[in-house]
């Protein structure tokens, strides 16, 4: 089972990581409604080296994307849920609308986000490719997102 870390602890795991040689990949999101697609693409991500951190948008930070009446379910369920799931190492939240931040404190050797966003557009790709790493896109699984389970769910109410 992964672990919830702050930035600090995060950041001490990431030098023991390149001591050991092993190969550290960064994601992140909000995951508010855990869901098929996302297991999918954190598993493509996991195999992409030895240890997965997910970057998680604090509560502020996922409504000041997503608008008010989210997120669904608070940080600390959130990230108690991706840190249950086999392929997740740790959980790390950040309270910026993007986690450049945290990117440039971590250094990750593969920042991996979904096939919704170009490459061109991922936060943290120049820094990530300017230390060495590498930026890749997952492909999405088709007919899941969480913006579908919201709709689904109140068409269900009507």
């Amino acid at each position: 089972m992964g672990q919830v870390v702050s930035t600090e602890e995060l950041i001490g795991i990431r030098r023991q990581a390149g001591r050991e040689d092993r190969k550290v990949v960064f994601t992140n999101g909000c995951f508010d409604l855990i869901h098929r697609g996302h297991v999918e693409y954190l598993g493509q991500a996991k195999a992409m080296g030895d240890i997965l951190v997910v970057g998680l948008n604090s509560d502020r930070s996922v409504r000041q994307l997503k608008g008010q009446g989210r997120p669904l379910t608070p940080q600390d369920d959130r990230a108690q849920v991706l840190a249950a799931l086999e392929m997740v190492d740790y959980v790390c939240l950040f309270d910026e609308q993007t986690p450049a931040r945290l990117i440039s404190a971590v250094l990750p050797d593969v920042l991996v986000k979904g096939g919704d966003y170009r490459p061109d557009e991922i936060v943290g790709r120049e820094t990530v490719k300017e230390a060495g790493g590498k930026v890749v896109v997952v492909p999405l699984t088709e007919g899941f997102s969480t913006k579908g389970l919201i709709e689904k769910i109140l068409e269900l109410k009507r």
